[in-house]
């Protein structure tokens, strides 16, 4: 049986001209040839498989070859070429630094480096994987890399440039070679399909260009396991997505429409088939965020270029962007990545993600909840001296059944439906995950139907020692003192003001306002509350603490107590 090459190797680049996506890198590289301004020392870093290795093989090919072609590509035919294509050059040395890291390994080399070459120009060394030389070898291959003899040049090549020595940076020149476009390997498989008698659909290949992530000599291990997957006629996308266990991206585009449409049913249906293929549910959620991303990005013809999809695929998310605005997009996003990271410490992760999908139909859909025509009494004590006043929007107002409106302490007030409340509370709960309480507040649609009920100051400072017994409780005693140094004032339409002593208490104060500010709205039902925290201009009288305070305050209460401590010869301590 004939030993079968990965295309990895057998298609690899053998010229400057067939190297995928670094096009910067290689005409610097030729000009440079062309120019006869070939630096001694060269270091080419960047990600896996993008072509470090194969652009350093290349580069010392041509700068040996005996007849260089007008585009300063090696002539295949010399001497020179023909004994590297058979890797029998005498030129060309390669140094694995990953098993070849100590200072007689270096030693060896710089030895080696003596001798002129037989055939051609340059000897030229090739370090792969430079960074895993030891410091010791480092410092040995110094004064070498720095004063070369004048033929031998330096070929290093990392995938982790922050661990070479800062010493070693400055006496190569450095070449960053990016990650592959999704296209551009795309592209490449493309022809490498047509050369192996391939039949390969255009989302296939992009399938395995995006799990490549960037890396070209990845992608085509891929395409060889595929191709072996399917029997080596025809390339499918299902094919793909079943080798490479990808989730489909039918699925996003039917759990997106199920959010826009809001469709609890759907959506948890969707996810339920979902896990049933063993998919993990954070590489769910990932995708997720990735998708709405991409329909961002399909909001605004600029932004366009962004999506690295198939075109028949680029032409869906066109199509499903029109329904998904953008402000629902950016929270969407968000709602997502947060239950991403909270994922792993719960114990329940599927009702996460359940709960994730819920909220996400009322984000997309706000209306979603229908609206019920019965009225229901709020039987609470404080409902039924002190209604909620809440205004709803035009389309709220229409969908009940004849509000109740009573004007209330001068202000006219509508009693809405228990469906609406339940409404009001789901939107607004929704939105406090995606904005902070002042963002809130801004909105003006969100403001008109969010709860605003009075309160007195007796209710707002027993709500602010509870809040400030809840820190005592949690271990946060420095916070509980700083509240409980003074008393909250209340000020007009629902302004909080509150003094402190020095700017550290400020500071403190300052970090965790936006979560004070939220309690209190919550638990006094007022959303239009605003904490305003200031630096008093005098030292605001404390209780004393310390003994010496202690004594200080007695004496001052009473200047006797300090001519009795005299006359016994008491110490104050």
């Amino acid at each position: 049986m004939e030993q079968f090459l990965v295309s990895a190797r057998k298609y690899r680049p053998a010229t400057f001209k067939s190297v995928v996506g670094q096009q910067t890198i290689t005409n610097t590289l030729k000009n440079s040839i062309r120019n006869n301004h070939l630096a001694q020392a060269f270091l080419f870093c960047g990600p896996r498989g993008v072509g470090k290795t194969t652009c350093a093989r290349i580069l010392a090919k041509t700068i040996n070859c005996l007849n260089l072609t007008e585009e300063t590509e090696p002539c295949n035919s010399c001497e020179s070429c023909t004994g590297f294509n058979r890797s029998a050059s005498f030129n060309i040395h390669e140094l694995d630094a990953a098993s070849n890291n100590s200072v007689d390994d270096i030693r060896a080399l710089i030895e080696q480096v003596r001798f002129a070459p037989q055939i051609g120009q340059y000897g030229v060394y090739i370090i792969d994987e430079v960074h895993m030389l030891s410091t010791a070898a480092f410092n040995a291959f110094l004064k070498t890399l720095e004063e070369p003899p004048r033929h031998a040049i330096f070929i290093l090549a990392t995938t982790e440039r922050h661990k070479i020595l800062p010493t070693i940076l400055s006496r190569c020149q450095v070449f960053t070679f990016n990650r592959i476009l999704v296209d551009d390997i795309a592209s490449h498989l493309e022809y490498v399909a047509q050369s192996e008698n391939i039949q390969a659909e255009p989302e296939a290949l992009h399938v395995i260009a995006q799990k490549a992530d960037g890396g070209l000599r990845d992608a085509l291990s891929m395409f060889d396991q595929i191709v072996s997957y399917s029997g080596g006629n025809t390339i499918t996308y299902q094919l793909a997505i079943q080798n490479l266990n990808v989730l489909d991206f039918d699925y996003y585009f039917k759990l997106t429409d199920a959010f826009s449409q809001g469709s609890f049913s759907q959506a948890l249906l969707t996810l339920d088939d979902i896990l049933s293929h063993g998919f993990d549910l954070g590489n769910l959620l990932s995708g997720i965020s990735e998708h709405f991303r991409n329909l961002l990005v399909c909001t605004d013809a600029a932004t366009l270029p962004l999506l690295e999809v198939s075109a028949g695929v680029k032409s869906r998310y066109q199509s499903q962007s029109h329904a998904c605005g953008p402000v629902a997009l950016i929270r969407g996003i968000d709602l997502v990545n947060q239950t991403e990271i909270n994922l792993k410490s719960a114990r329940n992760a599927r009702l996460a993600a359940e709960l994730a999908f819920l909220k996400l139909c009322g984000l997309f859909n706000p209306s979603v909840l229908p609206v019920e025509t019965e009225k229901k009494k709020d039987e609470s004590p404080r409902a039924a001296t002190n209604e909620a006043r809440i205004v709803p929007t035009t389309s709220q107002t229409q969908a009940a059944d004849k509000p109740v409106v009573q004007a209330q302490r001068g202000i006219t007030a509508v009693r809405p439906t228990v469906s609406i409340k339940k409404h009001l509370t789901s939107q607004s709960e929704a939105i406090q995950k995606t904005n902070t309480a002042e963002e809130i507040i801004a909105d003006h649609s969100v403001r008109e139907v969010l709860p605003n009920e009075t309160f007195d100051t007796d209710d707002l400072i027993s709500s602010w020692n509870t809040y400030a017994d809840s820190m005592r409780t949690a271990g946060k005693q420095a916070l509980c003192g700083n509240l409980t140094i003074g008393k909250p004032e209340l000020g007009e339409n629902f302004q909080v003001y509150y003094q402190v002593q020095n700017e550290s208490q400020l500071r403190e104060l300052e970090n965790t306002k936006h979560e004070l500010v939220q309690y209190l709205q919550k638990n006094l039902k007022n959303y239009a509350i605003r904490l305003h925290l200031t630096k008093a201009e005098a030292p605001i009288k404390t209780r004393p603490y310390t003994p010496d305070e202690k004594l200080k305050a007695m004496e001052e209460k009473n200047p006797h107590i300090s001519l009795l401590r005299k006359t016994l010869g008491l110490n104050p301590g």
